[in-house]
């Protein structure tokens, strides 16, 4: 085909926007991003080759080439791997494919336009890195041809970075793909031998596959007053290890090493938390390499999203986003397992079935919740390290690194985490040890922290759910645990409700919702008030049955509490149904929920309840005291003009 203009997608145009000005504060990146984009183009090949050795061919090494021309002012990262056709140009290379990419680009556009880290971290994790070439190129080259077609099926890509790119069929003889940095004027640094070695180093010398530059020798000047330079030799040289991380012993790999190799799987620019190297020996043979992020990629509540661990078998790449190596409560992980026992041509199908990927998963659940352990152990390490005998203990430097680094994985997967109580029954026990919640008493409390500061007497560990943090504080449910002194959670995460409904106790105390049932303080409460609230019960038996048929269509059933203390009613559900807030959120989420009337509980001792009793204008106040009780708990009136109009007819 002749050339031909095509315009970016939107979303694309937007995104070189932001990268041509700057977006990326450490402009090195690029050559990061490149080189893992060709490696990645070297593993597909070696995948698709399993059942096409011809896709080689004849010339089966691996590799990527980084060379620069310093008259022609170009960089170019070149691979022999998969290579693209004239269409897959057009679609890789124009346009983001990727379902969330709305969201992608409001995040990216929106608040946090100013914090470039961020949204370079964006950039990578969306998979789009080929565009950080316009933080040092003002055009872009690409010459490709898929592996298997013709020579003269090859593919130009050309681009400013700006609304367009064009597109035309060329000859190449290789297969692979050649992308060709036409730097700025700014961007001389990096038509330097040693500054293009130095950063391959120390972001890409984990890639497997060899990273070939050509070697340079000193040359002499030829007349007099000439300094000499620095020349090619014609011959190429490997410029990383050019062996897997994971392979390497741990006592060859530093720290830094380490986490630059997360950054290149994961596209973070964070640190990771913690890390986990081990090599399995047994029932089945594997290599891990686990990590902790930091920070939550955009996407992590996205339908369908999976596990981030790569699976090898034996050093060969068989595919990203290997779901059944992790459950989906531990997506957040990211790394890389290399088995020695699973067949090359493993497929998804094949790995849910396979007795070897169980043993693998069930292993790499257990490392991740044992970082995460270790992690909490020493989250408060300063608090806890004061003894009983009042002497404080020595913290090594490395217990010291670990302090509060579990509050901030909390902070952003923590409700991820909580799935886990529905999805692993198996480690159930250890999810809920793990499990964080404010509380009436203060931020970050473990159910094993509640425990240990329950009454005596007390013999349930008392929780609430609402919409929000502030709705579960002010919840009038908690009236009566607050007058008594009793700790009570508060939970406003969305999956707390569904993920409760899968733990009944703690080390053998049951969990009880104050929102439901009716609340029975056991030993806690004393003759006197049980008296009280008997004679109450009694003495309002008539006024309960008045407000029971005023409110028929609204309420299972209306009684008297000693939960209220300062408001005149509250809503409950029964035990076992599930509560008003689960129910509001599932009709949000466009699912059905049952049909279930709570239960109005009035407070006796209110002056409003006790004006119920021969107002002229009862069935209106009976109907303000359900709508108010429905409001306080973040639900709305049935009728909010109703319920308005009833106000303002008492107000007048």
């Amino acid at each position: 085909m002749s050339k031909q203009l095509h315009s970016f997608q939107a979303e694309v145009a937007q995104l070189l926007h932001l990268v041509t000005h700057s977006l990326y504060s450490n402009k090195e990146i690029f050559l990061r991003e490149l080189v893992s984009n060709a490696s990645d183009a070297c593993d597909k090949l070696r995948f698709e080759a399993l059942n096409d050795a011809a896709l080689y061919e004849g010339a089966p090494e691996l590799q990527v080439r980084v060379s620069f021309d310093k008259d022609k002012r170009t960089v170019t990262i070149a691979d022999n791997g998969i290579g693209m056709s004239a269409q897959e140009a057009i679609d890789h290379l124009g346009t983001i494919a990727k379902s969330g990419t709305k969201d992608f680009m409001s995040r990216l556009t929106g608040d946090q336009q100013a914090n470039a880290t961020e949204q370079g971290q964006l950039i990578g994790q969306f998979g789009v890195g080929f565009y950080s070439g316009f933080i040092v190129a003002d055009r872009i080259t690409v010459e490709s041809r898929r592996a298997g077609m013709k020579a003269e099926e090859g593919v130009r890509w050309t681009s400013g970075g700006a609304g367009d790119f064009e597109v035309e069929n060329i000859t190449r003889p290789e297969r692979g793909t050649a992308v060709i940095l036409h730097l700025r004027d700014d961007a001389d640094e990096y038509l330097n031998a040693w500054k293009l070695k130095q950063i391959i180093g120390k972001y890409s010398d984990h890639i497997s596959l060899p990273i070939l530059m050509e070697k340079e020798e000193w040359k002499e000047g030829e007349k007099e007053g000439d300094p000499g330079a620095m020349v090619k030799t014609g011959e190429w040289e490997t410029v990383n290890k050019a062996s897997a991380l994971w392979t390497r012993p741990k006592k060859d790999i530093t720290e830094e090493q380490y986490q630059e190799f997360y950054k290149a799987i994961s596209h973070d620019f964070e640190n990771p938390l913690a890390w986990s190297h081990n090599r399995v020996e047994g029932n089945t043979e594997y290599t891990q390499l686990l990590y902790i992020p930091a920070k939550a990629p955009f996407d992590l509540y996205q339908q369908g999203k999976h596990a981030g661990v790569k699976l090898y078998v034996k050093r060969v790449f068989i595919m990203d986003d290997a779901e059944a190596l992790l459950p989906g409560y531990l997506r957040f992980a990211r790394g890389v397992i290399d088995s020695a026992d699973l067949p090359l041509n493993v497929s998804r199908e094949l790995l849910q079935e396979s007795r070897d990927v169980r043993l693998i998963r069930d292993g790499s659940v257990k490392r991740v919740l044992s970082m995460l352990e270790d992690l909490a152990k020493h989250d408060s390490h300063e608090a806890a390290a004061e003894g009983a005998d009042g002497v404080t203990d020595v913290v090594s430097e490395d217990d010291k690194a670990k302090e509060g680094k579990y509050s901030r994985f909390y902070a952003e997967f923590g409700a991820v985490l909580k799935e886990g109580l529905g999805e692993d029954f198996g480690n159930r026990e250890r999810i809920a040890r793990l499990l964080r919640f404010a509380s009436t008493a203060g931020e970050n409390v473990s159910f094993a922290d509640y425990k240990a500061r329950m009454k005596d007497g007390q013999e349930a560990i008392y929780y609430i759910t609402a919409d929000t943090l502030a709705a579960a504080k002010n919840s009038p449910q908690l009236e009566v645990f607050k007058k008594k002194g009793i700790e009570v959670l508060l939970m406003a995460d969305r999956v707390d409700e569904w993920a409760l409904g899968y733990l009944q106790d703690f080390d053998g105390t049951p969990l009880q919702s104050v929102a439901k049932g009716a609340v029975d303080l056991g030993k806690l409460q004393d003759e006197a008030e049980k008296k009280a609230f008997d004679e109450a019960a009694e003495q309002f038996k008539p006024l309960l049955a008045k407000l029971k048929e005023a409110l028929k269509d609204k309420a299972e059933d209306v009684r008297v509490t000693t939960r209220l203390v300062d408001s005149p009613a509250c809503l409950v559900v029964k035990d076992g149904d599930m509560s008003n807030q689960l129910a509001r959120l599932l009709k949000q989420a466009g699912q059905q929920a049952p049909e279930a009337k709570p239960v109005l509980e009035v407070n006796p001792g209110h002056a409003l309840v006790k004006k119920l009793d021969g107002s002229v204008h009862f069935n209106d106040l009976a109907h303000i005291l359900f709508d108010q009780a429905l409001l306080a708990e973040g639900g709305l009136p049935e009728d909010p003009a109703a319920y308005v109009k009833r106000v303002n007819a008492l107000l007048a």
